[in-house]
């Protein structure tokens, strides 16, 4: 409360409404959790994303046992025996005989903390030569788990960068489009409706065609930032372009101009923040598609390449019903993907409720 004015702010209000919306607020701790993950993924995963076992090639997820004997002990892992039935497909079996400890901050492969210091230590897992998979393993043995972490930071990190940058990019060049007018409005938008008039994957794939083949991993990863926001901020462009033509009236726009204010000046300063309040669930709204993209990409064998991990390779492997049947867990990046553009679809929808203009005014006649 703003005890000056005795009025609530408007991001007091919104907030006020946001806070009201528990399904959103259940979005923003998913996400939390999401992005804390792939944040902490070195730490967090027993596994590197690299680490591969070919003898354990779609095992399991593997079950803790908290009984030995009939007595209570500490949890525990057993060792898996690999057999074949009258179809030569893969059996794994418990192996009793393998006793495994669960450990907290056990040592594994080394990696940089927060990519600033080396350490050994990871957050759980067990002693070699015992395999602990938490959600099962891929093709090449490789834990789904340390992977799904590790993916996240790349499908995750995508489509926020890739929503900020076409965010700046519209908000700019819808911003002087609208402020200026004319010839060069006329210019913009015929842009703008050009990019928009192909459909949006395969102007994506057409871009990716003409990033060079011998492109690094890191290389990819941003060509792929950079090409989706390319696509993308058009149509952010056009409505904050059709706001400023609106704004650029306003009479605190006009005295502006009448006190000397630079172009520039009046345009950030003035008319910029007013779009603020669409832009930020539009922008909210745009991640999905971004992680979409990416996803798609790497599926189809155009984005991030093996052995690093991203959520949309992870599902070539279920591109087969066989496999899909044999080793199901191996859709869990599907899952993450789904419950990502859910939770980001929820937030926007409760932003765009909590910014409209009648709940505003609303906020003000209750304060």
């Amino acid at each position: 409360m703003n005890k000056q004015s005795g009025h609530l702010s408007e991001f007091q209000i919104a907030f006020r409404h946001f806070r009201r919306n528990r399904l959103a607020w259940t979005g923003v701790m998913i996400l939390s959790l999401l992005y804390g993950g792939a944040v902490l993924a070195d730490f967090l995963s027993p596994y590197s994303f690299k680490d591969e076992n070919r003898n354990y090639s779609y095992a399991p997820p593997t079950s803790i046992h908290f009984f030995d004997n009939g007595r209570l002990a500490w949890p525990y892992v057993n060792g898996m025996k690999l057999s074949f039935d009258e179809y030569n497909k893969r059996v794994y079996q418990r192996d009793p005989a393998k006793h495994y400890p669960l450990q907290f901050l056990v040592k594994g492969e080394e990696y940089r903390f927060l990519g600033l210091f080396p350490c050994r230590r990871h957050f759980f897992g067990v002693e070699a030569p015992g395999r602990w998979y938490l959600l099962g393993a891929d093709a090449r043995g490789r834990d789904m788990f340390s992977r799904l972490l590790y993916g996240g930071r790349v499908s995750l990190t995508i489509g926020l960068m890739g929503a900020v940058i076409a965010f700046s990019l519209g908000l700019i060049i819808g911003g002087i489009s609208g402020y200026y007018g004319g010839r060069l409005d006329n210019f913009l938008m015929r842009l703008c409706e050009m990019f928009m008039m192909v459909p949006g994957f395969y102007l994506l794939l057409a871009l990716r065609a003409a990033v060079p083949d011998n492109f690094n991993s890191v290389q990819v990863y941003f060509s792929i930032v950079i090409i989706l926001s390319f696509i993308g901020w058009a149509g952010l462009a056009r409505i904050v372009r059709g706001m400023c033509l609106s704004l650029r009236e306003r009479e605190y726009v006009l005295a502006a101009k009448s006190l000397g204010l630079s172009d520039i000046r009046i345009i950030l300063r003035h008319i910029l923040p007013h779009t603020l309040s669409y832009s930020i669930f539009a922008v909210m709204l745009s991640i999905p598609g971004y992680i979409l993209g990416e996803s798609a990409l790497s599926l189809i064998g155009l984005g991030i390449q093996d052995p690093y991990a991203s959520w949309g390779n992870m599902l070539s492997d279920a591109m087969s019903i066989v496999r899909i049947k044999f080793a199901p867990w191996i859709l869990s990046p599907a899952f993450l993907i789904f419950l990502t553009v859910v939770c980001f679809n929820v937030i926007g929808d409760a932003l765009r409720d909590c910014l409209d203009p009648m709940l505003k005014a609303e906020g003000h006649r209750d304060g």
